[in-house]
């Protein structure tokens, strides 16, 4: 408090000394808190503009497995911003979008107005904010009024923008986009090479499919459970029915087992295709590479 210029009081000064005792005391005693004490104990530091101690709480959750909801990171972000200290402030923004939480359009506004300036990763988590609720005007109109203000889009920004629009059909404008990343100088991150998996193959275009597939496969160790079921449904609905089979046994070297529904529709597309083929659709591993 006495950093952020506030002069606590008597009372304040008091209730504070007993929050930190009793809540060592019962640890110390063997007490495990449970995430409504931790919430409690996080909010209490937070009133009492002591964002960087409700931090520590909220690691000690993360190091026990348990989840801070989105409005616990969200009150140490503004606690952050109310003490105007950026660095703080941009880590929690960044653990908030490791953690699957977005800050909203009013957060997001608020943090620029107390002096925080806007960057690749907090931006990507705006524009992936607006993507859950297709507001893609919104989205456009947020990164044109920011580039305005001297910000420059990086590979976090473009890669939202390219998923959003490969999943939109909206072919050329995710490729242009993914030139950008090329002009960055940066490699497109592994997520996007799926992206693009999945755009190519519902646009029918198979040799470009194929490419980014070939990366995908290159580094199928970096691919975790999710990642492969999205690639092999993107097969499936291309009409790569032996080819999503054959990621689908990569998955199961790697550990992973697909969900019922996937397999289900494994099977379903199978015996489909063992009747009626489509005309274009034929195992990619038969492709020279």
């Amino acid at each position: 408090m006495n950093e952020a210029g506030i002069i606590p009081d008597i009372l304040t000064l008091n209730v504070l000394v007993h929050m930190y005792k009793a809540f060592d005391s019962l640890r110390s005693q063997g007490f495990v808190p449970d995430v409504n004490v931790y919430n409690a104990y996080i909010l209490a530091c937070v009133n009492a503009g002591k964002p960087k101690l409700a931090e520590s709480i909220v690691t000690e959750m993360e190091t026990r497995d348990i989840k801070p909801t989105g409005e616990i990171y969200m009150a140490l972000l503004r606690s952050f911003v109310q003490t105007c200290d950026i660095i703080g402030t941009q880590r929690i923004a960044t653990t908030m979008q490791l953690a699957g939480f977005h800050p909203t359009k009013h957060q997001f506004d608020h943090m620029l107005s107390m002096g925080h300036k806007a960057d690749d990763r907090s931006t990507a988590s705006m524009i992936a904010a607006y993507e859950t609720k297709n507001l893609l005007d919104k989205a456009l109109d947020l990164l044109l009024q920011l580039e305005k203000d001297g910000f420059e889009p990086g590979v976090a920004t473009y890669s939202v923008l390219v998923d959003w629009f490969g999943q939109l059909q909206l072919v050329e404008e995710a490729e242009d986009l993914l030139s950008k990343i090329t002009e960055l100088g940066e490699a497109p991150p592994l997520k996007l090479h799926i992206s693009l998996c999945d755009m190519y193959l519902k646009a029918g275009i198979e040799k470009k499919a194929l490419q980014a597939l070939g990366v995908i496969e290159s580094k199928k160790d970096q691919l975790n459970h999710g990642e492969f079921e999205r690639v092999i449904r993107s097969l499936i609905n291309g009409g790569f029915a032996q080819d999503a089979k054959r990621v689908q046994g990569l998955m199961e070297t790697r550990g992973f087992t697909a969900s019922d529904q996937l397999k289900v529709h494994l099977m379903a597309i199978e015996t489909l295709n063992n009747t009626k083929r489509p005309t274009w659709s034929k195992p990619m591993l038969q492709v020279k590479r």
